[in-house]
């Protein structure tokens, strides 16, 4: 089966990481969530001095998403200047495991390099709500 054209979604987390605010890492990175009802949310990594309230940009990009009220997330992108494609951080992984849990999640890198992957793949035997019940 062929995979859909992401080339928007491609060109929005691309554009995304144009915005990035990297003073400290100089490490950009650029995301961009596809809703099912076809909406793109860019994301970029936002740091700060103060390093815990560094937000990376696929938590950028999903929490847009949810903010509006657009919960279903049919796709991810993600793309880093690096050699090799460069996978979420463990927080994003949990986070894309909750929120996008059945999305395709594509990570590419600036020389065309291209990886698509499940959010179990990226993080097997996730943490979740059902671990959270009270009996």
């Amino acid at each position: 089966m062929d995979q859909p054209d992401y080339a928007d979604l491609i060109a929005a987390a691309l554009a995304a990481r144009r915005q990035a605010y990297t003073p400290y890492s100089h490490f950009a990175v650029g995301a961009a969530a596809l809703t099912g009802s076809g909406t793109l949310f860019p994301g970029c990594n936002i740091e700060n001095a103060a390093y815990p309230a560094t937000v990376c940009a696929e938590r950028v990009a999903l929490f847009s998403a949810y903010a509006v009220g657009e919960h279903d997330i049919a796709a991810l992108a993600v793309v880093t200047d690096t050699d090799d494609v460069a996978r979420p951080c463990g927080v994003c992984r949990q986070v894309i495991a909750e929120l996008a849990p059945r999305c395709t999640v594509i990570l590419l890198n600036l020389r065309g390099d291209q990886q698509f992957c499940t959010p179990q793949d990226l993080l097997p035997h996730s943490f979740g709500a059902a671990h959270l019940s009270n009996s």
